[in-house]
C-alpha cells in the first residue's frame, strides 16, 4: 500500500528535550490514521515536522512524495491542516476569513464551503475571537476540507468539546472527503477508536507501535487464570503485560494472543492453573496495558 506520510528515523531536539526519537512511521494511502500518545508524547512536534513548521534535528518526513523541507504550493494545496494551537485572525468575520483561505487553494469549492458554514452552523457575520472554541474548531475545518484536500491533518483539535459535537465533527470530515487520508493526532481514547484505521502509539518521543486497528485488537486479551493454592514470583513471558497474582488468582494481559492452544500454553506456565479465561480490550485498555508494561521494564 502506497505511504502518503511517512517519517525516516525522524528526530527533533530542542536543547536537552529529545521530542521525537528516530521515529520510523508510514500512513498509508486512505487511511484514518491516529497518532496517540500522552501529552507531550511527541505527536504535536511530529506533524509540524510533516508541514515544515518544524526542521528536524536529523531524519526526515516525506509529505506527498515530496521531502517536508521543500514542500511547494503544489503539496501544500493538497494538504487541510488543523491545529489545537493554530492562531487565526481573530478581527476577522468568519465570512472574510473563508474568503481569505480561499485564493490559496486551486480546488476551492465555493458551494462545499456554503455547505459546511450552513452544516456547522457557523456565524458568517461574527469575528473569529467573538466565537466559542467549538465554533472556531468548526471554521477551521471548513476553511480546512473546502478544497476537498487529499491529506488531512488534525492535531489535537477537539480537546474539551462536548463528545456529541466531537463525533459530529470527526464524522463531518470523513463524510465529505472519503478519499482523502487523515492522520488525526490525540490522546483521547474515545476520539478516535470508532473511526481509526491505523494506531500508532508514541511514548516519551519513541514510537512504541504502528499497525492496523484490528491486527492491534486482535493480539491483545486480559487473561484470568485460577490456581490451587499461591503462586511464588517467578519470570513470566514478556508478552505478558500488567501480570498481578493474588490467592487462587493470575491475572495479565497478553500482547501475543494466539487464540489456537492457548489454554494449554497458559496452564503450562501457570503452576497449578485450574481454569483459563480471557476477554478482549478496548483501545483505551491495550494502551494502559503498553504503558505499565513498560513501566514495570523500568524498575
Amino acid at each position: 500500500m502506497t505511504s502518503i506520510l511517512k517519517t525516516e528515523q525522524l528526530t527533533m531536539k530542542f536543547r536537552r528535550l529529545t521530542a521525537v526519537d528516530h521515529v520510523d512511521l508510514e500512513v498509508p494511502e486512505g487511511s484514518v490514521f491516529a497518532l496517540t500518545g500522552a501529552n507531550g508524547a511527541g505527536k504535536t512536534t511530529t506533524l509540524e515536522c510533516a508541514m515544515n513548521i518544524l526542521r528536524p534535528t536529523s531524519g526526515r518526513c516525506v509529505v506527498l512524495g515530496a521531502d517536508s523541507r521543500r514542500l511547494g504550493p503544489g503539496e501544500l494545496e493538497q494538504i487541510g491542516f488543523v491545529s489545537e494551537g493554530q492562531k487565526l485572525p481573530g478581527g476577522m468575520t468568519v465570512e472574510r476569513f473563508l474568503a481569505f483561505c480561499r485564493p490559496m487553494y486551486p480546488a476551492w469549492s465555493d458551494a462545499d464551503a456554503a455547505a459546511l458554514v450552513q452544516q456547522f452552523g457557523l456565524p458568517l457575520d461574527r469575528k473569529l475571537t467573538a466565537l466559542s472554541r467549538g465554533m472556531r474548531v468548526k471554521a477551521m475545518l471548513a476553511a480546512a476540507l473546502a478544497h476537498r484536500p487529499k491529506l488531512i491533518l488534525l492535531d489535537e483539535p477537539f480537546g474539551g468539546l462536548d463528545v456529541l459535537v466531537r463525533e459530529q465533527l470527526i464524522r463531518s470530515v470523513l463524510d465529505r472527503t472519503p478519499e482523502a487520508t487523515v492522520v488525526l493526532a490525540s490522546h483521547d481514547m474515545a476520539e478516535i477508536e470508532s473511526f481509526a484505521t491505523h494506531i500508532a502509539y508514541l511514548e516519551e518521543g519513541r514510537l512504541r507501535f504502528s499497525e492496523e486497528t484490528a491486527a492491534l485488537s486482535a493480539r491483545f486479551r486480559e487473561v484470568e487464570v485460577t490456581v490451587e493454592g499461591p503462586v511464588a514470583p517467578q519470570r513470566w513471558p514478556e508478552t505478558w503485560l500488567r501480570v498481578q497474582q493474588g490467592a487462587g488468582l493470575v491475572r495479565f494481559t497478553d500482547s501475543a494472543w494466539k487464540e489456537e492452544g492457548a489454554t494449554e500454553r497458559i496452564k503450562a506456565l501457570v503452576p497449578g492453573a485450574k481454569d483459563v479465561t480471557w476477554r478482549g480490550l478496548d483501545l483505551r485498555g491495550i494502551l494502559l496495558a503498553v504503558a505499565a508494561g513498560r513501566q514495570d521494564l523500568e524498575q
